[in-house]
């Protein structure tokens, strides 16, 4: 079983852990002394049972904090969860019908006619302005 040496409030420990777990080990001592040495700068040079802990209650405060914001998120998660699953089941909506109007032929022949009309008449006014 190794042994790690970790330092927590500017004093030092040694600690045993599972082989393997050597980097947890020191993660946590950081996260612990962090909050120590907070304290430490606080009020100054504490007894060390009661540096650390204030200092694991500071940590314990901060977890169920973090726990109490992971329950809502779960709990919008499943909402939100739940009313896909809804809109999913839901049948699909009927396919909206759009209407494109169509110009008859007959005006689109009546348009050219009144067309080649206008250009008879363009032509014989430049004729009689021209000549």
């Amino acid at each position: 079983m190794p042994e790690v040496q970790i330092t927590i409030g500017g004093r030092s420990f040694e600690v045993a852990c599972q082989e393997g777990e050597e980097s947890y080990l020191h993660t946590a001592a950081r996260l612990l002394d962090t909050e120590a040495s907070a304290l430490v700068g606080q009020i100054g040079r504490l007894p060390e049972a009661r540096m650390l802990l204030m200092a694991g209650l500071m940590l314990a405060d901060k977890t169920a904090g973090l726990e109490e914001k992971l329950r809502d998120a779960q709990e919008a998660l499943g909402q939100k969860e739940n009313e896909l699953e809804t809109l999913k089941a839901r049948p699909q909506p009927a396919p909206e019908r759009v209407e494109v109007p169509v110009i008859p032929d007959s005006v689109t022949d009546s348009m050219a006619e009144i067309a080649a009309r206008a250009e008879a008449l363009a032509d014989a006014v430049e004729d009689k302005t021209s000549g």
